[in-house]
């Protein structure tokens, strides 16, 4: 960052040296012509969009990741109900009962929390039991089939916790606050002072346009806490199916959690 810094520095000092010293040798122009102020905003306002485009592009990705992780937990955990039903009654009650249980706490309590950027310990209660249940079928066909799915489901909820934590750090917003701030002011002074209502409509718009811009940027690098955000729809949908699979041969009681996804006091 040192050697960035030094080196835009001295090629500032000797575009300035080559103005003081060179300029009179190569152009045979007056001293007081040539580029205005005008003929600077120009490229300015082109640095700010590409920046402002390119950063757009990250935090949609980092937005993507997110979705795509939510729904590659989901589908996990109704891999793990699904292949319940190939192990004993005693074992596929209580793997569909953690499933129910895992989806009530990441929808009631682990995705509130990451519109902070931060997970829950709640979920990890019953992936732990599920692991405990798993190690009662170990040398059954199904328990291959049950430990793959629970390792997806485990990789897809650390990618999405991952994904709740801000990809772009504060100091490139505030960069880009600074540079929007810098483009809007040297657009208003290259105005005409009369006759100007459409230049003024014009700034009005184009400041808008760069604000919301930044706006959204904002909001969707946030994926669980932003106006934009990822719904909890895929996992309280398979929070309804395991329900439903578990009410089949037993009732809402025998159920090891409340609707929060707490374990109920013995």
């Amino acid at each position: 960052m040192i050697l960035v810094i030094v080196v835009a520095v001295l090629a500032l000092l000797a575009g300035l040296a080559a103005n003081r010293f060179l300029r009179p040798r190569l152009l045979s122009e007056d001293d007081d012509t040539g580029m205005a102020v005008k003929d600077l905003v120009g490229p300015l306002l082109t640095l700010t969009v590409l920046l402002l485009a390119f950063v757009l592009v990250t935090a949609n990705g980092s937005y993507g990741k997110a979705e795509v992780a939510s729904r590659g937990e989901a589908r996990a955990v109704d891999q793990l109900v699904e292949a319940a039903e190939y192990a004993p009654a005693a074992q596929k009650a209580a793997i569909q009962a953690d499933a129910v249980c895992y989806a009530r706490a990441v929808r009631t309590q682990e995705w509130p929390a990451m519109a902070d950027g931060n997970g829950s310990a709640a979920p990890s209660v019953w992936s732990t039991d599920l692991r405990r249940v798993f190690r009662e079928v170990e040398g059954k066909p199904v328990f291959g089939m049950l430990v793959a799915a629970d390792n997806k489901r485990s990789e897809e909820r650390e990618e999405r916790l991952t994904q709740a934590t801000a990809s772009i750090p504060s100091a490139i917003l505030w960069f880009l606050l600074a540079t929007l701030v810098i483009t809007v002011m040297a657009l208003g002074i290259c105005l005409p002072r009369r006759n100007n209502r459409g230049q003024v409509a014009t700034l009005v718009v184009i400041t808008a346009l760069l604000t919301t811009t930044l706006c959204i940027i904002r909001d969707v690098d946030r994926p669980f806490g932003g106006i934009i955000n990822v719904e909890p729809g895929a996992i309280t949908e398979v929070e309804r199916q395991a329900t439903r699979d578990f009410l089949t041969h037993h009732t809402a009681a025998d159920l090891p959690c409340d609707d929060q996804g707490n374990r109920r006091a013995a």
